[in-house]
């Protein structure tokens, strides 16, 4: 079996720097994530962790260093970064709330080339979300929060990327929903999904990610096992609270 080390880079963040308008928030980023591989970034809010997705999907412009797609370096334009790949989840309830569920789904599906592969796209998210299929005709608005929050994730699965990029799933939603949204990305990563996860909370993602970074200030200052981060006292009471 290939460990996830010799396995080729799906993404890769070479001293990347961004920010909004004069404020600098990544401050020299670097991280490599494997195919296969469910790598998260963690920290506190306010340091950095939704600008590094944005600035990867072409959200955020990048200033300096460079993010590469399997080798192909990008040109920060979203619609060719997605066309590379790259599929975006953002942070909270980012649907259409007047559009249908299926309506949601499919605007992920807008660079599929044919009918048969948004076909196929979408019979693979209602397998892995049958709840989604229950709801296929109702409007967004009308979703529990959970139920958004899967809606965004299969979104974002229609797109048939390469990586997902996933913005802190967790926010605003009761324990148990949170449990069954990372049971359904615990899902995904044991289907071979390359995922990179940013979470405030490291505990959700303890038993699932193969690699963590710690991020502090719009740098990472440190990156290892989840569990070796957990065991880290000093790190936890730090920067993250405790």
């Amino acid at each position: 079996m290939t460990s996830a080390a010799a396995k080729p880079p799906v993404l890769q963040l070479d001293a990347i720097v961004s920010g909004y308008d004069g404020l600098e928030v990544l401050k020299g980023i670097s991280l490599t994530v494997r195919a296969g591989e469910f790598v998260t970034v963690v920290g506190p809010n306010g340091h950095g962790k939704s600008t590094l997705l944005k600035t990867i999907s072409g959200l955020v412009p990048l200033r300096g260093g460079q993010i590469s797609i399997d080798g192909q370096r990008l040109s920060g334009k979203p619609h060719e970064t997605a066309m590379l790949g790259v599929a975006h989840v953002p942070q909270g309830d980012m649907l259409f709330a007047q559009m249908s569920v299926l309506e949601n789904l499919l605007m992920g599906a807008y660079l599929a080339p044919d009918k048969a592969e948004i076909k196929r796209r979408l019979d693979e998210v209602y397998t892995l979300l049958p709840k989604l299929a229950d709801r296929r005709d109702q409007v967004a608005s009308s979703l529990s929060g959970g139920e958004r929050r899967m809606a965004g994730i299969g979104r974002g699965l229609m797109m048939g990327g390469r990586i997902l990029l996933i913005d802190e799933p967790s926010l605003g939603l009761a324990p148990l929903i949170i449990d069954q949204v990372y049971g359904v990305i615990a899902e995904l990563s044991k289907a071979g999904r390359t995922i990179l996860l940013v979470e405030e909370n490291p505990a959700r993602v303890e038993d699932l990610a193969d690699r963590l970074h710690l991020l502090d200030d719009g740098a990472i200052v440190w990156s290892g096992k989840p569990a070796e981060l957990m065991a880290r006292d000093e790190l936890l009471a730090t920067y993250l609270g405790g």
